[in-house]
């Protein structure tokens, strides 16, 4: 495992924890959201649905790591 991986085990991350694509280097900040999947502002990267992808490349939530 490397720095900033959480393996998908989402009780690692904070709630407020920041997390980046390890494809495209897009962010997931939970103070704003993802307007593009309707995912409202607030919400931890730990409570995104299953199916949610990145809004830029698709790449799947285990891509991506922790700032």
């Amino acid at each position: 495992m490397f720095e900033g991986s959480y393996s998908g085990d989402n009780s690692r991350i904070e709630t407020s924890a920041r997390l980046e694509c390890g494809i495209c280097w897009w962010v997931y900040d939970p103070a704003k959201g993802d307007p593009l999947t309707y995912v409202p502002s607030g919400t931890p990267f730990s409570a995104l649905p299953e199916q949610w992808r990145c809004p830029n490349c698709d790449a799947p939530k285990h891509k991506f790591m922790v700032l």
